[in-house]
């Protein structure tokens, strides 16, 4: 049997299409949400953007909005690496059946601010009971924490952003991953926090379907690419896709000269080359998981691109596939001024500036507003 052999250009552009970033798709945001792996949602704007951008139909930042909090086919809440994500509520059972399964590395915590396993466990039960038909700002569920538990877990002993959070806080992104802990709608300028209400999935069946998954909207892509994607630890996911390959869920190719993995019958590639100009915004799902980065980012984007080799800090331009450049955008009211930063000469060509300039056009369109473009030098930094 011979190993089929794919290229960048052909996984590219089948990862481009399954995105809806050849040509938008009718699909609702939590499908497309879906078909991404997650929109990151540290900056709530930028997800509404990126999930807005795929959609056809006249799609802007409410039906986002809409789909989180009116609908609730959206979730709001830690996904993938840690980091604030919008999930679809219906890959809910999986999300928080995978990722809690994930290998936890070590307590980045001192000593004096760990919590035991014990009481970790009682901290998870209290955010369970206390979140249950509630929408509770921090400062009220620490409150109902500490009269489920005990004091220790109110203390304020945690390092965060120049103030001392309460011990209880090291299990959030924990709660979460369990499925007992979303974001509901702030409350004013203060977050809230609610239960998703979900069941998750028995763990070893959540990761084989989030490696499905992910193989589907990233493929072809190896272990230490789906290890980087999710911060886990690069041993456990060679067993991980060790275990799927002999099971007969995925299989080998070739790709980019490497060994690499697609899901069981998913090797057509369709011979054409990606096109167009697509404007991602900060942590764009695309940008964070689409592998081997020296290939995403060719040439000088890598330098100007990636901040310290991180992708997303930068909002990208891409072109035909590839990232050509950066942007930003600010808004003064209804006028919003996006000014792009070309990198190398992708963007001199004609063709790639009138694509240029329609999607400036439907990135005003998205923020329910009026672009203009400049084309110049990007002087705000990356995002943090």
């Amino acid at each position: 049997m011979t190993t089929r052999e794919v290229t960048w250009t052909e996984a590219s552009a089948r990862r481009l299409r399954r995105q809806g970033l050849v040509t938008p798709t009718q699909d609702s945001p939590a499908r497309i949400t879906a078909a991404m792996l997650g929109a990151h949602a540290q900056v709530l704007s930028a997800a509404e953007l990126s999930v807005a951008l795929r959609l056809d139909g006249g799609a802007t930042r409410t039906s986002v909005r809409e789909a989180l909090w009116t609908e609730h086919s959206l979730v709001k809440t830690y996904g993938p690496r840690g980091t604030v994500h919008l999930l679809a509520a219906e890959d809910m059972p999986m999300w928080t059946g995978a990722l809690s399964a994930i290998p936890a590395g070590s307590n980045p915590m001192p000593p004096h601010v760990r919590m035991t396993d014990e009481q970790t466990e009682q901290v998870l039960a209290a955010i369970g009971d206390a979140l249950t038909g509630a929408e509770l700002t921090v400062d009220e569920l620490t409150e109902a924490i500490v009269e489920r538990t005990g004091p220790w877990a109110g203390d304020p002993v945690m390092e965060a952003f120049q103030d001392k959070w309460p011990r209880w806080r090291q299990a959030t992104h924990l709660a979460a991953h369990r499925g007992l802990l979303a974001f509901a709608p702030n409350r004013g300028r203060k977050a809230t926090c609610t239960s998703p209400g979900v069941t998750p999935m028995d763990g070893p069946a959540a990761l084989e379907a989030l490696l499905e998954h992910y193989l589907r909207a990233y493929g072809p892509a190896s272990p230490a690419h789906f290890a980087k994607w999710l911060a886990a630890p690069r041993a456990w996911a060679t067993g991980l896709f060790a275990s799927s390959a002999a099971g007969g869920r995925i299989e080998e190719v070739v790709f980019a000269g490497e060994r690499a993995w697609v899901a069981a019958g998913d090797t057509e590639f369709a011979d054409e080359a990606p096109r167009g100009v697509r404007l991602l915004p900060y942590f764009d799902a695309f940008t964070i998981a689409s592998q081997p980065r020296e290939l995403l980012f060719p040439g000088a984007a890598r330098e100007r691109a990636l901040a310290g080799g991180q992708a997303g800090n930068f909002p990208v331009v891409l072109v035909d596939g590839e990232v050509h450049g950066v942007w930003h955008q600010k808004r003064s009211g209804k006028r919003i001024a996006v000014t792009v930063e070309p990198v190398g000469k992708a963007l001199e060509r004609a063709r790639t500036r009138r694509d240029l300039q329609r999607q400036v056009e439907r990135v005003g369109e998205v923020l329910e507003g009026t672009a203009e473009l400049t084309v110049g030098t990007v002087t705000v930094g990356p995002h943090a």
